[in-house]
């Protein structure tokens, strides 16, 4: 049997499956790519619908997405499309740049889309695909589960067939209890089942596709029930046919260049930590190589696509990704199978969503967001484990409920950045003791049993010395020398320093002077390679002395001890 897995994707990854592929692959590839499009079909309605497109809007993304990806993305299992976070966002870009009618709206979603493309092509040329990763996951967690209740407060009208006003989701919110006194019996029945339907289904049977169920039974309920004729509003008309290749507007979008900057920016933070997640989450799965810039090439490539056939930004869907997994996906083969069932939806049964319910598709859209944006076991994970993490996620959900969704995720990367900068100026400097009866030195304050030497003081530096963190380890030296005043020597433990900088190695070496004026004597212990390779050529060896620096914290303890014996005795240090 020929093992595709194991062999590093090239440019076209889908060349190198095929000539490697076995039959015996075909059915699984084929069921799964007719599996998943059954799947998309209806939540790429629903995404569409959120993001203020047509609907036959979402099905050229899903299209374009998975036929696109399934040739150039290294990840065999993955299917790419719309989802609801980016949807989201594009409806907030909309929304910022003040943008009516649905003409120019999907103009400008396809425009935005377009422009993400474009900056996942830079990320791929300058193999910088790790810049992403700047966006923590509790910022992401938090963002989407606001980004799930601004998504879910716009869609309540829909359910009552009620008029709302308001510029932010509260006020929305507010507006639409207002409104419920006016609200339309047939469609809140509507409404009210399809929920039911939806939910329930995702309860009781998950394994049953809820969406494909909630929209065949709604085409069949305004079919047989003419729920139009009774009030209920319908989609209407979706168009049979095919995308044509279309530019975006382009005076559109530079009326409104920089809210198409920031749109483009986040859709491209949000949409590869997703993806890249899940391509390594499958190809550790099943024993194959992915590549990241390969990933930002085809991500770049399936968004130039969906923008230029009026679609709206695509990533990976791990729940549609899943079942293409559990249902025998071996290679991209499988999602080209679900791009070509799409078309053929588009082709033959796209005139069938015209009658479907607005509250029926409201419906789908809430279950959208909500199973698939709002994570609590991921909040009560970082509740249990990280408080600082979980504070952060509530931050971002409350910032994009009030400020909107493309403001959230602004302040959700101030969040992140403004993290990082802490962490990395802030790098944990535990004193250590040492364990009773052994030679063993660990943290003191992790182990209060540990004798804490009074007349040495061991530091160890948790992280690269360099501008970032120069001052801080300065101050923890200060304040140690000020807070003991039996004290000989430092011993400086360097085995967590992995990195030292030209300001990192001149701070060493006025840390140098500190500790002579204070008569007190530095030593260093357990120095890597590189980091001393720094300090020697910058003098600061030669300044602290060749012969205080140590293999491990036991000898230089000794050594401090010895010499200080030596000092009171007469001698010399």
């Amino acid at each position: 049997m020929a093992r595709a897995p194991g062999q590093r994707p090239g440019r076209v990854p889908i060349i190198g499956q095929l000539r490697t592929y076995d039959r015996a692959w075909l059915r699984g590839d084929l069921i799964a790519g007719v599996t998943v499009a059954a799947l998309i079909v209806p939540k790429n309605l629903g995404y569409a619908g959120i993001a203020g497109i047509p609907l036959q809007n979402g099905l050229y993304a899903a299209a374009a997405g998975a036929l696109v990806y399934g040739i150039f993305g290294s990840c065999r299992q993955i299917s790419m499309g719309p989802s609801s976070g980016l949807a989201a966002v594009a409806a907030s870009a909309v929304l910022a740049a003040g943008i009516t009618g649905e003409v120019d709206t999907a103009s400008f979603v396809a425009g935005i889309t377009l422009a993400s493309g474009l900056v996942f092509l830079v990320l791929a040329v300058l193999r910088i695909g790790w810049i992403a990763q700047f966006l923590s996951k509790a910022v992401v967690t938090g963002f989407l589960c606001g980004a799930a209740i601004d998504v879910v407060i716009g869609e309540l009208p829909k359910l009552t067939g009620t008029d709302v006003t308001g510029s932010n989701p509260l006020q929305e919110l507010r507006s639409w209890v207002g409104t419920l006194g006016e609200a339309h019996p047939t469609t809140v029945v509507v409404g009210g089942l399809a929920l039911a339907v939806v939910f329930g289904l995702k309860a009781v049977v998950p394994r049953v596709p809820g969406a494909l169920v909630l929209v065949v039974g709604g085409l069949l309920a305004a079919a047989v029930l003419d729920l139009g004729a009774r009030g209920v509003a319908l989609v209407g008309d979706v168009p049979r046919g095919l995308p044509s290749l279309q530019a975006p507007d382009v005076r559109l979008m530079g009326d409104h260049a920089g809210t198409t900057a920031i749109a483009a920016v986040a859709l491209v933070l949000i949409g590869f930590s997703q993806t890249a997640g899940d391509a390594r989450t499958f190809a550790a799965r099943h024993h194959y190589q992915i590549n990241i810039n390969q990933e930002s090439l085809a991500q770049s490539l399936a968004n130039m696509a969906a923008g230029l056939f009026r679609g709206m930004p695509v990533s990976t869907s791990l729940s549609a990704s899943s079942l293409n997994d559990h249902s025998g996906a071996k290679t991209g083969l499988a999602s080209l199978t679900s791009g070509a069932t799409v078309l053929l939806t588009l082709l033959i049964l796209a005139p069938l969503f015209s009658i479907l319910p607005k509250p029926v598709l409201a419906a789908l859209i809430i279950e959208a967001v909500v199973m698939g944006m709002m994570d609590v076991p991921e909040m009560r994970r970082l509740a249990r484990v990280q408080k600082v993490d979980f504070w952060i996620a509530v931050a971002a959900i409350f910032a994009t409920v009030l400020v909107g969704v493309l403001a959230g995720v602004l302040i959700g990367i101030g969040l992140s950045l403004i993290w990082l900068i802490a962490v990395a100026t802030h790098p944990a400097m535990p004193v250590l003791g040492r364990e009773p009866g052994t030679r063993v030195f660990r943290e003191a304050d992790e182990h209060p049993g540990d004798e804490v030497l009074a007349d040495v003081a061991v530091l160890r530096l948790d992280g690269g010395l360099f501008f970032a963190t120069a001052d801080a380890l300065e101050d923890r030296l200060r304040e140690i020398i000020h807070e003991s005043p039996g004290l000989t020597g430092i011993v400086l433990d360097c085995g967590g320093i992995n990195f030292v900088d030209s300001q990192g190695s001149a701070k060493m070496a006025d840390i140098v002077a500190l500790t002579h004026d204070a008569g007190v004597i530095l030593r260093l212990t357990r120095l890597r390679p590189a980091a001393r390779g720094v300090l020697d050529r910058d003098g600061v060896i030669e300044a602290i002395g060749a012969d205080r620096i140590h293999g491990n914290i036991h000898r230089a303890v000794e050594a401090q001890r010895a010499a200080a014996r030596r000092d009171r005795d007469g001698g010399t240090g």
